[in-house]
């Protein structure tokens, strides 16, 4: 406006522009305006409008300086005329729209900005950044997590734009980033200054279950609980504790995380160097027992030494034992030194071996052969287990329960609880067994009756035995002492048919037989009558003469049983005959005495046995009869038999081809 009331042209330009500048304003903008005046509790400022306008001073806080009469400063144009013609205008507002434009620009760039936290929200805190809210999350607040917040609330501080939606008016910031960010630089300036095997002093800041974090001036490195101390450690507390300064060394720097790791007793000796002259094989020593797992326990033998105890060196009887039903934490035992390994730190304990071997001290106490007495512990398809104390067991095989009965019918007799007897038979320390036997209390019948008087019996001996049971194959009977039980087949009864029946014997008589099969080892004996009636016949052939002379082979018999005093009746002569005085000492001929027998009669042979037979001298059955054990041993190892005549018992089957005619 001019002063005079005739205006100049120039007067007229002037109101003409501000006019249309006037014009020109929208609300919503931010615009310059010039300071009046400075009353009470607000500012009068002059946009070019008709009217002035007023800011509450408030608004003017957060400006470096409080502004003067005649300063220019940018304000929002909320409404350009209210109910009292003046123009409603904002600071805040305009340094909101003024901070957006300058957040923008830093976000673009990647700088941080100034801001300030205002307040708590859910998940996080509220920033004022000069106008603009932010939020901060919970886990930007700080590198580790900090639990109260206080001291940080209204500090004016650098935060790193993280996201910027200036739309949606969501803007989230990082003060974290900044600090690692610093961190980084700090920490890199402060590790170029360290080297792996440097001695520090640190303070303990924080502690957890697998160390302590120790503050080396700036930067922080990791103590872990196992370079604390060479001592068994549970956890880290037992050794240092929050605020306590500590001397470590630097064991080793990564460069590229730029984390530090520490040792405490890497200051001190180690207990381990010269491990193995200190703690030789065999020697005993006294230990504390410090920690109990499943497959053992851990004894310190000094401080920072430990070895372990195997479940299986605990006890020599107790096998299937968890370590916590034998030994005890903080408990003093003995134990020996079974091995040591000074690479791997290792030390193998036993403890049963200070303890007396209770295989050894029952050999002691029972010798082999020795008898026992025990308690039947245990039944299973392979034998019994007999108690031998209240630890050790002995096992008696199911073979030598009896002598005469087959293992299941013998274990059938035995019940647990049963107090039984039986001898020692061996005691194998090594595997831990002891073996038992019942049936060698009696000593074997088979033993005794082969080194019985006169040698006892063996293949082609003659015995008495007993019937004790008859059957309608045959009879069971028993001879010598202590008896021995076998059976005699029906057809081994006699040479005569007509008197192969059982039933002609009783239980308790008396019968002769010859022994045909002896065998120590699978405890066979096989009696024949039969076969000692052919025997007779045939020595007395040997003895009496021969049968082309003009004596048959019955008056032969009879007069080797008449002046033998027998008064049994002679049987009738075979129908075969032979020159028994022409057989060699091998009970071979040259030839055949007349025609040769038809030896394929004889099952087991076919032609080729017989040509073999005829190449080694036997053509008639007589001859294989009359064959001695010896001579039949000899031709059966000759012709390469392999036991095949006492197997398919030859002369069995040869005398019957003779009675047969």
């Amino acid at each position: 406006m001019t002063k005079s009331m005739n205006p100049t042209p120039a007067d007229f330009a002037s109101m003409f522009e501000s006019s249309a500048a006037a014009g020109a304003m929208k609300e919503g903008q931010v615009i310059p305006a010039t300071v009046l005046r400075i009353d009470n509790d607000s500012i009068v400022v002059d946009i070019g409008l008709k009217t002035e306008g007023r800011i509450d001073i408030k608004e003017f806080s957060l400006d470096d300086k409080q502004p003067a009469p005649g300063d220019i400063v940018d304000v929002y144009l909320d409404r350009i005329e209210n109910a009292l013609g003046e123009a409603v205008l904002s600071r805040e507002k305009a340094r909101r729209e003024e901070r957006w434009v300058k957040l923008e620009r830093s976000f673009a760039k990647g700088e941080p900005v100034k801001g300030a936290i205002s307040g708590r929200v859910k998940g996080g805190f509220t920033v004022d950044l000069g106008g603009v809210n932010a939020f901060l999350p919970g886990s930007q607040v700080d590198i580790r997590p900090v639990r109260d917040v206080g001291p940080l609330m209204g500090e004016v501080q650098p935060f790193a734009v993280l996201k910027l939606d200036r739309v949606r008016g969501n803007i989230v910031v990082s003060r974290r980033a900044i600090l690692e960010e610093s961190r980084a630089e700090q920490r890199a300036e402060i590790v170029s200054d360290m080297k792996e095997g440097d001695v520090r002093k640190g303070v303990v800041k924080n502690i957890t279950d697998y160390g302590a974090f120790v503050d080396l001036g700036g930067i922080d490195g990791l103590l872990h609980v196992t370079d604390m101390s060479y001592k068994r450690i549970n956890h880290p507390s037992q050794v240092v504790e929050v605020g306590q300064e500590v001397e470590v060394r630097i064991i080793k720097i990564n460069p590229e995380t730029q984390r530090i790791s520490l040792g405490m007793k890497q200051l001190g000796s180690d207990p381990w160097d010269n491990i193995s002259a200190r703690y030789p094989s065999g020697a005993r020593l006294k230990g504390t027992v410090t920690n109990i797992t499943d497959y053992g326990a851990f004894v310190e033998l000094e401080d920072g030494v430990e070895g372990l105890i195997h479940v299986s060196e605990m006890s020599w009887t107790k096998k299937n034992v968890h370590p916590g039903k034998i030994l005890s934490t903080s408990q003093e035992v003995d134990v020996e030194v079974l091995d040591v390994d000074s690479d791997k730190r290792r030390i193998s304990l036993g403890l049963k071996q200070t303890m007396d071997n209770p295989w050894d001290a029952f050999l002691a106490e029972h010798p082999i052969g020795s008898e026992i007495e025990g308690e039947v512990r245990g039944i299973t398809e392979f034998g019994l287990f007999v108690g031998l104390g209240p630890d050790l067991d002995g096992m008696v095989h199911i073979n030598d329960i009896s002598w005469d009965k087959s293992g299941d019918q013998a274990i059938e007799a035995f019940t647990k609880g049963d107090t039984v007897k039986a001898k020692v038979l061996d005691v194998d320390v090594d595997k831990e067994r002891i073996s038992l036997g019942i049936k060698q209390l009696s000593g074997d019948p088979i033993e005794a009756a082969s080194s019985g008087d006169g040698g006892g019996i063996k293949r082609g001996s003659t015995v008495t035995c007993t019937v004790v049971e008859v059957t309608s194959g045959g009879l069971e009977v028993e001879f010598g002492t202590p008896p021995v039980k076998t059976f005699i087949r029906r057809s081994d009864l006699s040479r005569d048919r007509a008197d192969q029946r059982p039933e002609r014997f009783a239980v308790g008589d008396k019968v002769d037989a010859k022994v045909v099969t002896f065998d120590r080892a699978s405890r066979r004996v096989s009696l024949s009558v039969k076969a000692l009636e052919i025997a007779e016949e045939a020595e007395a052939v040997a003895q009496y003469g021969s049968a082309d002379a003009g004596a048959s082979l019955g008056d032969i018999l009879g007069a080797a049983l008449a002046s033998s005093g027998t008064k049994a009746k002679a049987k009738a002569a075979p129908a075969a005959r032979g020159d028994a005085k022409a057989l060699d000492a091998r009970g071979r001929l040259t030839g055949p005495q007349g025609t040769a027998d038809d030896l394929k009669k004889i099952k087991g042979v076919g032609p080729a046995f017989e040509k073999k037979l005829q190449e080694a001298g036997i053509f008639h059955f007589w001859q294989i009869a009359a064959l001695s054990d010896d001579q039949v041993s000899s031709l059966e190892e000759e012709l390469a038999f392999q036991g095949r005549m006492d197997r398919d018992n030859w002369k069995g089957q040869a005398e019957e081809l003779m009675s047969e005619g």
